[in-house]
């Protein structure tokens, strides 16, 4: 890493710590489920919890926790899911391996007549598999958190969830009806292929993966190829575990880029966007951007230079070409931090000095619309901390400074095992594993 500023360091740890610590605030302590936001009564994010997995080797070596206490969070959490009901009835906390994306936080049930999720079990599992990899010791607690995350992982049916089908259906709701979509062209999911082609027990096969790439969007801007998703954190939550610098499926081969790069130039777009500004919305510049999945009002509202807009509530906005309100998600300059370091830290000092009203205990909110009438410079402002949006910022400012979840994940066999299946070829996939 470059030398930085120690202002800019100071500012970027502080952050750091502050989105570890929603996963000590926001977890319950007999079953380590992680609360989707910081809202009273939350239900518990599946998702929100493997991030909560992957933030624990961090926050040992940054000092924040104790490495006992980190291992006791652990446990309890992969010893609730190892014996939580496996079932297709309506109040199991999964079925075939898989969990639901919304789980009481007390009892681990299904909640929120919310869907069997592929993406969100996805994400708990590469939690588990993370912490597994760095809790390497020979105390016995240490050697069942190895034994439990291998036991989760091979007990999810990624064959069951193809549905017959060539791509891997986005979920099931009981008693026994799969979701008509599936995950099929660029998206988060491609994390989700790495592990399901990775699985020793249940593998789905390459040619899945390769009918998963034949829906992705290729673009030409400015005379460069880019896979096109307009959501910011589609680019992003793969990169929170897998290192994609110098690594290619054969449709990044046959472009000569990577997905490292490609999330370079989505983030180079959403800037280029932003400083354009085609809707006139307050505050978009290149220091200012971050379009993404995120809450809002809905309806139509008055802005503050009294034109009528209609907000979208919960939805995924992007750019170039995906919907636009005028909300923006503040942690955007975190995450994007090992992708364009200068870019990313212009912005957050932006951030900080223009809209000194957006931390929410220390952390940064969901979302926010500077267009709209407000108490201050931020306009309207999430009352939500999201799960999801602290442990990517954890990871992400990680990644970008020791390196520490992408050298831990090189590691993990299920994931080279799953790249090496999908096509993937150079860089460090080329070098011996360091770790069977």
């Amino acid at each position: 890493m470059f030398h930085r500023p120690n202002s800019d360091l100071a500012r970027v740890d502080r952050l750091q710590r502050a989105a570890f610590e929603y996963f000590l605030r926001y977890s319950d302590p007999s079953t380590g489920l992680v609360a989707d936001t910081s809202r009273e009564g939350s239900p518990s994010s599946t998702a929100a919890t493997g991030f909560g997995l992957s933030c624990y080797p961090v926050a040992v070596e940054r000092g924040w926790i104790g490495r006992d206490e980190a291992v006791r969070r652990v446990l309890t959490t992969l010893r609730f899911f190892a014996g939580s009901r496996q079932a297709s009835d309506a109040q199991a906390t999964g079925h075939r391996g898989f969990y639901y994306h919304f789980l009481d936080m007390r009892t681990g049930e299904r909640t929120w007549r919310s869907e069997l999720s592929t993406i969100d079990s996805t994400l708990l599992l590469v939690g588990a598999l993370t912490a597994a990899a760095y809790f390497t010791g020979a105390s016995a607690n240490e050697a069942e958190i190895r034994l439990l995350a291998l036991r989760l992982y091979e007990r999810a049916e990624w064959t069951w969830a193809l549905n017959r089908g060539d791509t891997v259906t986005m979920g099931w709701r009981p008693p026994g009806r799969f979701l008509k979509y599936r995950w099929h062209g660029y998206s988060e999911a491609q994390l989700l292929y790495v592990l399901a082609l990775g699985s020793p027990t249940h593998p789905i096969a390459p040619e899945n993966y390769e009918a998963f790439t034949t829906a992705h969007e290729w673009l030409t801007v400015e005379e460069r190829t880019h896979l096109h998703a307009g959501a910011l954190f589609i680019h992003l939550f793969p990169h929170a575990w897998i290192d994609f610098r110098s690594i290619r499926d054969r449709g990044m081969r046959e472009r000569a880029s990577d997905y490292f790069a490609n999330t370079r130039r989505a983030i180079e777009l959403q800037r280029a966007y932003a400083e354009e500004n085609p809707h006139g919305f307050s505050g978009y510049c290149r220091d200012l951007w971050g379009l993404s999945a995120c809450h809002a009002p809905r309806g139509w509202m008055r802005l503050r230079d009294g034109r009528w807009q209609i907000l979208l509530g919960y939805a995924a906005r992007g750019a170039p070409f995906g919907a636009d309100d005028g909300t923006l998600v503040p942690w955007a300059s975190l995450a994007g931090l090992p992708f364009e370091p200068d870019a990313c830290l212009a912005s957050l000092a932006h951030l900080m000095w223009r809209y000194p009203g957006l931390m929410r205990e220390e952390r940064l909110p969901g979302g926010f619309n500077p267009s709209l009438p407000g108490a201050g410079p931020e306009g309207w402002v999430d009352d939500r901390i999201v799960g999801l949006d602290q442990g990517l910022s954890v990871m992400m400012i990680e990644n970008w400074r020791s390196g520490l979840i992408w050298e831990l994940t090189r590691g993990i066999p299920a994931i080279t095992r799953g790249l090496r299946k999908g096509g993937f070829e150079g860089g460090w996939l080329s070098a011996p594993v360091s770790r069977v």
